[in-house]
C-alpha cells in the first residue's frame, strides 16, 4: 500500500528531453507520443511538462489500484487542475479529503434508480428530436448531432424544465465548453482574466453569463409550487443537506451545475462518436447489436460501449497529486508531483487485455473488467460521479439510433485521434451513414462484406 516516507526520491526513468518538448509532443499528438513513451519506458516512467512538473506516469493495474486506494492525507488532486480556474471554488473538481468526501455523498442521490429512469425517458425523446433531422445515405459527422443530444439531455434532467434561460445556455454552453477545453491544459497565466482580449477573459465573459442563466433557473425552481416533488438534479441539490444540516451555498450550486454541464456534455458525446466510428467498421457486430435492440437486449451493447471506451479513451489521464512524500510500489515520490495513471495505457496493456489491439467487445460480456485495468472514469474518492449517467446516455443513444435506422459499415481506414484539449475526438467527427429502417427491410448492414471486417 502507498505510504509516507522519508527514503530518498527515486523515480522511474523518462525522456532525457526538456521540458517543454515534453510537454508540446504530449499535447501535440497525446495518444502517439504516450503509447511511444509506454513501448519505450514500459508501464511506469517519469515525465517533466509545463503545468504539471514532475509527473509520474503509472498504468500497471497493481500501482493504479495503490493510487485509488490511498488515503486523503497522501493523495489529492494535482495543483493546476479545472476546478479554481474553470469551473469554480464551489466544483467538486477542486475539493479533496474530508470535503470531496461529504460533497460526495450529496451529490449522489440524485444519481439513483429511480431517478436514472425518468432521465432515460427524457434521454430517448432528445435523441428521437436530433434524428428527426438525419439525411439518409448521406455520410456526416456525428460529434455534433451527439452534442446537442448529450446537451439538451442535461439541460432537462439538470433542470428540469424548458425557458428562455435553457435555450440561451443552449447556444452559449458549445462555445464555452469547446473554449474551455482548449485553454484548461493552458499555463495558469493563460487562464486568468486580464482584459476582455484575454483567453481568460474570453471565458471569463462566458462564465458570467453563465452564472446568470444558473441563478436566474434556480431562482424559478425555487418558486414553483411544485418544488419538494420535482426529480431533477437542480431542486434535488437545493434540497439537500449536509450530515449537520446546513445547505449547500448558492454559489457552490452554481459551480457544481456548470461542473455537470461541462464534464458531462463534451465526454460523452464525444466517446458516442467514437462508438459509431468503431461499429461501423465491425459489420458482423452492426448485425448482432440490430439484433440483440430488436430483441429488447443490452449485453452486448454495453459490452460494446465499454471496449470503445477502452480502445478509444476520451480522457486519457486520472491526475493526482502527492501530498508528502510516498512510497508507490518501488518508487519513492516527492511531495508535489503529479501522478498521472495513464487511462490509455493501462486499457491497451496486453497482460491485461488478451489481443488488447483489436476491437472486441465480447471480452465484456458476462466478465465485467478489472476496475483498475478498465479505467475509463478514473476511480477511488475522485472517481467520476456521473459515471452511471454517461453510461445510460450512450446505452439509449446508441439502441434508440439501431432501433430507427440501419447504418451502413465502411471499409474507410481508422478515424485518426484529434486532441481538441482535455478530450480526444475522432479527426474527421466520428463519421455515419443511415438508412431509415421500415417493416421487413435488412436489420443492420446491406452486406456484411460491406465493411473491411477487421477486429482492430
Amino acid at each position: 500500500m502507498t505510504a509516507a516516507t522519508t527514503d530518498p526520491v527515486k523515480l522511474p526513468p523518462g525522456p532525457p528531453v526538456p521540458s517543454l518538448v515534453q510537454g508540446a509532443a504530449v499535447l501535440a499528438a497525446r495518444y502517439g507520443s504516450i503509447a511511444a513513451l509506454g513501448r519505450r519506458y514500459g508501464s511506469t516512467f517519469t515525465l517533466r511538462v509545463p503545468v504539471f512538473g514532475t509527473t509520474v506516469v503509472i498504468s500497471d493495474p497493481a500501482l493504479v489500484k495503490e493510487l485509488f486506494s490511498s488515503s486523503r492525507e497522501l493523495i489529492g488532486r494535482p495543483q493546476n487542475n479545472l476546478g479554481g480556474d474553470v469551473l469554480g471554488p464551489g466544483s467538486i473538481f477542486n475539493l479533496e479529503g474530508d470535503e470531496l468526501l461529504a460533497r460526495r455523498k450529496l451529490l449522489l442521490p440524485p444519481f439513483n434508480g429511480k431517478n436514472m429512469r425518468a432521465y432515460e425517458t427524457v434521454t430517448d425523446q432528445e435523441v428521437l428530436r436530433e434524428i428527426g433531422t438525419w439525411a439518409e445515405g448521406v455520410e456526416f459527422p456525428t460529434v455534433d448531432p451527439m452534442m446537442r443530444i448529450t446537451l439538451n439531455t442535461i439541460l432537462r434532467t439538470v433542470f428540469g424544465a424548458e425557458g428562455a434561460e435553457l435555450d440561451e445556455m443552449r447556444e452559449l454552453m458549445p462555445k464555452a465548453v469547446e473554449f474551455g477545453s482548449k485553454i484548461a491544459l493552458m499555463p495558469s497565466i493563460v487562464r486568468k482574466d486580464m482584459g476582455p482580449w484575454s483567453p481568460g477573459g474570453k471565458f471569463a465573459g462566458y462564465r458570467r453569463r453563465m452564472d446568470e442563466l444558473l441563478k436566474s433557473v434556480m431562482s424559478q425552481a425555487r418558486s414553483d409550487p411544485d418544488f419538494a416533488d420535482r426529480g431533477d438534479v437542480l431542486s434535488l441539490l437545493l434540497q439537500a443537506r449536509y450530515d449537520d444540516g446546513s445547505p449547500l451555498p448558492d454559489s457552490y450550486i452554481v459551480d457544481e451545475l456548470l461542473t455537470m454541464l461541462v464534464a458531462g456534455h463534451e465526454t460523452t458525446s464525444t466517446q458516442l462518436a467514437w462508438t459509431i466510428e468503431r461499429i461501423r467498421r465491425h459489420p458482423d457486430l452492426l448485425v448482432r447489436l440490430t439484433d440483440e435492440v430488436d430483441a429488447g437486449g443490452n449485453e452486448l451493447l454495453l459490452a460494446t460501449i465499454a471496449e470503445s471506451q477502452r480502445t478509444r479513451p476520451v480522457l486519457t489521464a486520472a491526475l493526482r497529486r502527492a501530498r508528502t512524500r510516498i512510497q508507490l510500489g518501488e518508487w519513492v515520490i516527492p511531495e508535489g508531483a503529479t501522478i498521472l495513471a495513464s487511462t490509455q495505457l493501462a486499457m491497451a496493456a496486453e497482460n491485461s487485455f488478451e489481443h488488447a489491439e483489436r476491437f472486441d467487445p465480447d471480452r465484456f460480456v458476462g466478465k465485467p473488467p478489472n476496475p483498475f485495468a478498465w479505467i475509463p472514469f478514473g476511480g477511488g474518492m475522485m472517481r467520476c460521479i456521473g459515471a452511471s449517467f454517461a453510461t445510460m446516455e450512450m446505452e439509449v443513444t446508441l439502441r434508440t439510433i439501431l432501433r430507427e435506422f440501419r447504418i451502413e459499415p465502411t471499409s474507410a481506414a481508422d478515424e485518426k485521434p484529434h486532441s481538441r484539449g482535455v478530450t480526444v475526438t475522432p479527426a474527421q467527427g466520428g463519421r455515419i451513414v443511415v438508412h431509415r429502417r421500415t417493416p421487413g427491410a435488412p436489420r443492420a448492414a446491406d452486406s456484411v462484406s460491406a465493411g473491411n471486417g477487421d477486429t482492430r
